[in-house]
């Protein structure tokens, strides 16, 4: 039997504001700023979902979770992420692994990471040894250096049996 592989890569970018929760990974990370979006605005959900669904050539995030639509407003991005991998699920596809990067120039990520892994591996029911998470500050350039907002990267592996 041939096994069939597919890789997908996910880009996404949140801008902080002042006074809101930081959700990153799953995990509320405490800081004076957080992620402004339609949902939590979770970067790294965001990227893993994109890069899931466009690995099985599903779309993206915004095609079955659209911002237009007020059921998401405020939304729990692992609920996404769930649906994400259900769906895959249901076209026979099973997450092979996830590389990511989170693009922050404060607060620092690296403390995190291993409650994110955690929550992500729970979330999509793999273990936390098929998931990445690195993060990077931008040495103070672009929009991530000026602290204005968060980006991050996610590539992926997934398998059909």
């Amino acid at each position: 039997m041939k096994l069939k592989i597919r890789t997908g890569f996910g880009y996404d970018v949140h801008q902080l504001k002042e006074g809101l929760d930081f959700w990153l990974g799953g995990i509320k990370i405490p800081h004076r700023h957080g992620a402004l979006g339609h949902s939590d605005a979770d970067v790294l959900i965001h990227v893993i979902c994109d890069a899931l669904l466009g690995a099985a050539n599903m779309r993206d995030i915004g095609y079955h979770f659209s911002d237009k639509d007020p059921k998401y407003k405020g939304i729990d991005s692992k609920i996404l992420l769930k649906e994400v991998v259900q769906l895959l699920a249901q076209e026979g596809y099973e997450i092979g692994n996830i590389d990511s990067t989170v693009c922050l120039q404060e607060p620092k990520v690296n403390p995190h990471i291993p409650d994110m892994k955690k929550c992500l591996a729970e979330v999509m029911g793999i273990p936390e040894d098929d998931i990445s998470i690195k993060a990077t500050t931008t040495e103070h350039l672009g929009f991530v250096g000026k602290k204005e907002g968060v980006a991050a990267f996610a590539t992926v592996l997934i398998q059909k049996q």
